[in-house]
């Protein structure tokens, strides 16, 4: 029987293997050390390495932000923590203007091997400043990788293959995959970047996303396939680099391309993939690419407008059926059939006890 594990305990497992292996990897981070342990990524680390390479943080992101990026110089490999993506809008001089340049001012002599992690995500009524998912913001900088695993398995290997990185990475994790299980060997090994992974194959339209909208995008499948729609979903792992050749390749079988990006929808990384098609397969699009993103709205707090602020499954089956011109009052009887049952709005599950 093969293993399972959550996508946090598998973030916990490549940690402690990378420090048990290299003595130079430490983490740091507001809440590392709590009982909460960010989603339980970080627990029993304290236990096993010691408070000097398990490290709570003042609300200081800036500062240490700038202590970890003058350790890596140092020769360390620091995995820094900040539980929500917002908070690194503080620190965003160390990151883009030291850790991303460093290795190009330097002529590739020098690097600064940090792994930045972070949380996006949604729930609990968390606001405008707490649930925002602004990734495409760092794709933007050239120097930085962008990581954002859907499944356990690869967000072990991708962690481990961010950490050996000699260069700054950064890893977003959203908080409604943290609990999710699947298989993920023991052993220790890496995911390489810009390689996306073709999770199911199809031949009417190619569905593109990234994070927790994967999850969204295989329950949408599951209901086009009643219609008769075979979809072929790509999940990209990295956003940068970005595997443009498997979509690619995917859009010259299909015709139709459909892009689902948590972010917003002006300057959104959708429309880049969008973009980069557009220029290298135009010729093979049988209609318009599309994407489904959030609206240009900030967040709102109260559940009777957050139930119509994110984009479900549901706003995938619809789209796909119209870049197909196909009718969708059958699949709306199941649709239906879906909302009748007791779901929770603002978490994924009832397992799910708080945004921390």
């Amino acid at each position: 029987m093969k293993r399972e594990l959550t996508c946090s305990e598998a973030i916990n497992e490549a940690t402690a293997q990378c420090m048990e292996k290299d003595k130079s990897v430490f983490i740091i981070g507001e809440g590392v050390p709590d009982p909460k342990a960010i989603f339980g990524t970080t627990k029993g680390l304290m236990e096993k390495f010691g408070p000097e390479r398990v490290m709570d943080m003042p609300i200081s992101e800036n500062a240490l932000t700038g202590a970890c990026v003058g350790a890596a110089l140092k020769g360390l490999r620091p995995i820094i923590t900040h539980q929500r993506i917002d908070f690194l809008l503080l620190p965003m001089d160390q990151i883009i203007n030291s850790a991303a340049k460093w290795n190009y001012v330097f002529a590739g002599k020098k690097g600064v091997p940090i792994v930045i992690r972070t949380v996006i995500g949604r729930g609990w009524g968390q606001g405008a400043q707490h649930s925002q998912n602004i990734q495409a913001l760092f794709a933007h900088i050239p120097g930085l990788k962008v990581v954002m695993p859907s499944t356990a398995y690869d967000a072990k290997g991708l962690l481990i293959e961010s950490i050996k990185d000699n260069n700054p990475v950064l890893f977003i994790e959203h908080r409604w995959v943290h609990m999710l299980r699947s298989y993920v060997p023991e052993e220790m090994y890496t995911i390489p970047f810009g390689k996306a992974n073709i999770v199911t194959e199809g031949t009417d339209i190619t569905i593109v996303s990234s994070s927790y909208m994967t999850l969204e995008a295989r329950k949408a499948i599951k209901y086009l396939k009643e219609s008769g729609i075979s979809a072929e979903l790509i999940d990209l792992r990295t956003l940068k680099p970005l595997d443009t050749k498997t979509i690619i390749n995917s859009v010259k079988k299909t015709g139709r391309l459909l892009v689902i990006d948590s972010g917003y929808y002006t300057g959104g990384f959708a429309g880049e993939i969008i973009s980069q098609i557009s220029e290298n397969a135009l010729s093979y699009l049988k209609v318009a690419p599309q994407r489904i993103t959030l609206p240009d709205i900030p967040t709102p707090t109260s559940r009777a407008l957050t139930k119509h602020y994110y984009p479900t499954y549901k706003d995938i089956i619809s789209q796909a059926h119209q870049m197909l011109e196909k009718p969708e009052k059958e699949i709306n009887k199941l649709l239906e059939a879906e909302e009748s049952k007791n779901t929770i709005h603002d978490a994924p599950d009832k397992s799910f006890t708080g945004p921390f």
